[in-house]
């Protein structure tokens, strides 16, 4: 059985950071931007969170999962 490919969660940590530390430090002077780059970072956290639940259904079911670094990676 072929690994079910799953982004690396380094993925979501890396826009994260600089989500947290770049992009709303340069909008916090503006009200509409600042609560949207907050709702991507909320909405991030949210994805990593399902994807790690999805990776312990995966597990609990014998399903191997394989994290990923890039699209197409050589075999």
């Amino acid at each position: 059985m072929e690994p079910i490919p799953l982004p690396s969660h380094v993925h979501y940590e890396l826009l994260l950071q600089f989500l947290e530390q770049k992009t709303r430090d340069s909008v916090r002077q503006y009200n509409s931007q600042y609560e949207s780059v907050n709702q991507l970072i909320v909405t991030l956290r949210k994805a990593l969170a399902l994807q790690k639940q999805l990776e312990r259904s995966c597990v609990q079911a014998n399903l191997p999962v394989e994290p990923r670094w890039l699209l197409n990676e050589i075999k």
